[in-house]
């Protein structure tokens, strides 16, 4: 507390201080409210936020007082105070009139990073995105990541806004608990009311099992879509007995739940939310019709959505480049744009993250107003960094995750052939950073991480957590450097 008593006394004097070689002082986060002066500060490996002076922001903040000031902890209950009196610090929605990144800090260390490559761009960032299931492999809460994606914004000085994704979720309590937590954007996933056995049925047993729908419900879908044609923006779309009777059966489910949702929780909700359908997470590909369909129910019953994601034919595995045939692709992309276009919202594309080769197809059919969701390219970028700076650690990291892929795939659809991967006897040192351009071990790395991260040893202590954020947060400047090479080469290719 020592070091931090002359940066405070500098403060008090209504000075920006320096950093020292044992005190980084993050220069953008200089406030002054009222008669409070607020810096944020590194010490080591640990981040707290300084404060100087007297009246209600100084009083709120809770922390240890030091010579002329308060030294605070980057708390939960320290954000609350920072979000009250910093407007900017709080996440907000953006709707369907600009692009979008939901950039999903796995670590709670990737935002500055992520400010910095998004700041002069045509696109808003997504700064907090976390499924449950990813929560859950890395212990970590719902309030963890806007604690981290608060604490970023303050840390860079970044006014211009960012949204907060609880995304993928499936269970009402976790939407009203999102919602009540102050997140301005919710995907829902909608894959549990997908039916995934209906493209084995034969289209008499589809005929069969539609004409035992109750009377009015059939009724219902029969007179708006049997044998009419709809002219979405030049691209032309009916339904016959059997198209008709697939969709409702495989989206009927889901499109009454889109629809609760949005009336029980987004349309009461006491801000604006930006509010996404997620149709992705299944093994039914979204054809340009099914995509109509939903989305069309969906406005015939009043619900309003700010983007919506379908299942892209080919695969979006994680980590790594499209895998299909992207003349199809480009097909069904324009189709599904044009649908998205029609009714008004941004298509989203998710496991976004390293499909260089169908980025430029993206730009162009989208014309830059899409959603595009990214997560693990950002931890993998994390284990560059320490490829790099702590070669020793990174091979013990390697091993594991090679001992714990298996347990994995209950989770994650990734096809990497591991016998791929050199080994690590015949690898030096200064080569270990090019695993991480090789497909499997990067989806390796990038399904792994919730194990390695909370792997412990006999006696309870973490394997690598401690020294994988010790040393990351001692190279913060190589992992910013790297989010915005990386991160900025997917913008340029979307031309955002």
């Amino acid at each position: 507390m020592e070091l931090l008593s002359s940066v405070l006394d500098v403060l008090a004097e209504g000075k920006i201080p320096e950093s020292s070689s044992e005190v980084t002082v993050y220069e953008k986060s200089f406030e002054q409210k009222d008669q409070t002066t607020i810096v944020m500060v590194k010490v080591g490996t640990t981040k707290y936020v300084l404060a100087t002076g007297q009246g209600k922001l100084f009083e709120e903040l809770t922390g240890d007082i030091v010579g002329k000031g308060k030294v605070s902890p980057l708390s939960y209950e320290n954000r609350l105070v920072i979000n009250k009196y910093f407007e900017y610090t709080v996440p907000q929605a953006f709707g369907t009139q600009i692009a979008t990144m939901g950039l999903g800090d796995r670590l709670g260390v990737a935002s500055p990073g992520h400010i910095e490559t998004t700041r002069e761009r045509k696109v808003k960032p997504i700064l907090a995105q976390q499924s449950i299931r990813e929560l859950t492999l890395l212990n970590r809460t719902m309030t963890d990541i806007l604690d981290a994606a608060s604490f970023a914004v303050l840390q860079e000085g970044y006014k211009d806004g960012y949204g907060a994704d609880a995304d993928h979720i499936k269970l009402e309590k976790d939407i009203a608990y999102a919602l009540e937590l102050g997140f301005s954007f919710i995907t829902l996933d909608c894959s549990e009311q997908i039916r995934n056995d209906i493209e084995e049925k034969t289209d008499e047993a589809l005929q069969q099992e539609f004409a035992s729908l109750p009377v009015d419900r059939k009724e219902y879908y029969t007179t708006h879509y049997l044998n009419k044609v709809f002219d979405v923006n030049g691209l032309s779309i009916q339904f016959d007995d059997t198209s008709l009777a697939k969709n409702t059966l495989v989206y009927g489910e889901a499109i009454d739940f889109m629809e609760h949702v949005y009336n029980a929780y987004i349309q009461k909700a006491d801000k604006a939310i930006d509010f996404e359908i997620s149709i992705d997470e299944t093994e039914t590909v979204t054809a340009p019709e099914a995509h109509f369909f939903v989305a069309e129910e969906l406005r015939r019953r009043g619900v309003t959505v700010q983007s919506l994601a379908p299942r892209f034919c080919g695969e979006f595995q994680k980590g790594i480049d499209y895998i299909g045939n992207i003349e199809q692709f480009e097909k069904e992309l324009q189709a599904h744009a044009e649908i998205a276009k029609y009714f008004g919202y941004k298509l989203s594309i998710h496991s976004g993250s390293d499909k260089f080769s169908v980025f430029p197809i993206i730009g162009k059919y989208t014309e830059g107003l899409l959603h595009i969701k990214t997560a693990g390219t950002n931890w993998l970028e994390a284990v560059r960094v320490i490829a790099v700076e702590n070669p020793d650690l990174y091979r013990r990291m390697h091993v594991y995750a090679e001992e714990h892929f298996e347990e994995t795939l209950q989770y994650y659809h990734v096809t990497p052939d591991l016998d791929s991967i050199t080994p690590l006897n015949q690898t030096k040192d200064v080569d270990l950073p090019a695993y991480m351009e090789h497909d499997a071990a990067r989806q390796l790395f990038h399904v792994t991480y919730g194990i390695l991260l909370t792997a412990k040893d006999d006696q309870g202590n973490d394997l690598f957590r401690t020294e994988f954020f010790d040393t990351l947060l001692t190279n913060e400047d190589t992992y910013r450097n790297g989010l915005v090479k990386h991160i900025g080469r997917h913008l340029d290719l979307l031309d955002l």
